[in-house]
C-alpha cells in the first residue's frame, strides 16, 4: 500500500492531546507557545485533554508524561522548552527513556526545517519524537524546543500533517 493510500485510509480523525510546556519562567499569561500549540491543534480538529506549565526538571516531566499516558485519555502528548543544551535543559533525558519506539525523522526533520531559520543553531536543539507503549495503547509523544516559532514549525510543517495518520497506524 502506497503512503498515500494509507493517508487516505486512515483519513482525518481528531486525535485527543497534551501539552506540557516544560519552563521555569513561563506562566499561564507568558505562555505563548503553549497557546500557539493549543490554537493550531485545535484548528486542525484535535482536542486538548490536558494542558499545563510544569518547571524544566526531568523527573517532573517523567511523571507527568507516564501518568497521561497510563490514564488513556490522551493519544499525543505535545512538549513545548527544555530540548536545548543549557543546564536545565532536561526535557531530552525525561522522555527518551520512556519511549519504547523512536520517530528518528522528526528530530531530524525538525532540524533541517529550522536550519532555514536559524542556520547551525539548529543543531542545538534536542527535538525527539516516539511512543510510549501504556497499557491502554500506545501514545505518540512530540517533544521540541520551546519558541513560538519552532512550535509553529514542528506543528504545521511535521506533526499536524501527520497525527491522524499516526494516531490510527497506532490502534491498528
Amino acid at each position: 500500500m502506497t503512503y498515500a493510500s494509507h493517508q487516505q485510509q486512515a483519513g482525518h480523525r481528531p486525535v485527543p492531546c497534551a501539552i506540557i510546556t516544560a519552563s521555569d519562567t513561563r506562566t499561564a499569561e507568558t505562555d505563548a507557545s503553549g497557546r500557539l500549540l493549543r490554537e493550531l491543534l485545535t484548528a486542525a480538529g484535535h482536542a486538548i485533554a490536558s494542558h499545563e506549565i510544569l518547571p524544566d526538571d526531568p523527573a517532573r516531566i517523567s511523571a507527568a508524561c507516564q501518568s497521561l499516558a497510563t490514564a488513556g485519555a490522551v493519544q499525543a502528548i505535545l512538549i513545548n522548552g527544555g530540548t536545548g543544551v543549557a543546564r536545565r535543559d532536561g526535557t531530552f533525558e525525561a522522555v527518551a527513556g520512556l519511549l519504547t519506539r523512536t520517530l528518528p525523522g522528526f528530530g531530524e526533520l525538525f532540524r533541517m526545517l529550522s536550519w532555514k531559520q536559524v542556520k547551525s543553531g539548529a543543531m542545538l536543539s534536542r527535538a525527539i519524537a516516539g511512543i510510549i507503549d501504556a497499557p491502554a495503547g500506545p501514545v505518540l509523544l512530540f517533544s521540541m524546543p520551546g519558541s513560538p516559532n519552532a512550535v509553529e514549525t514542528a506543528a504545521k510543517e511535521l506533526i499536524i500533517p501527520e497525527l491522524s495518520h499516526l494516531a490510527w497506524e497506532l490502534r491498528k
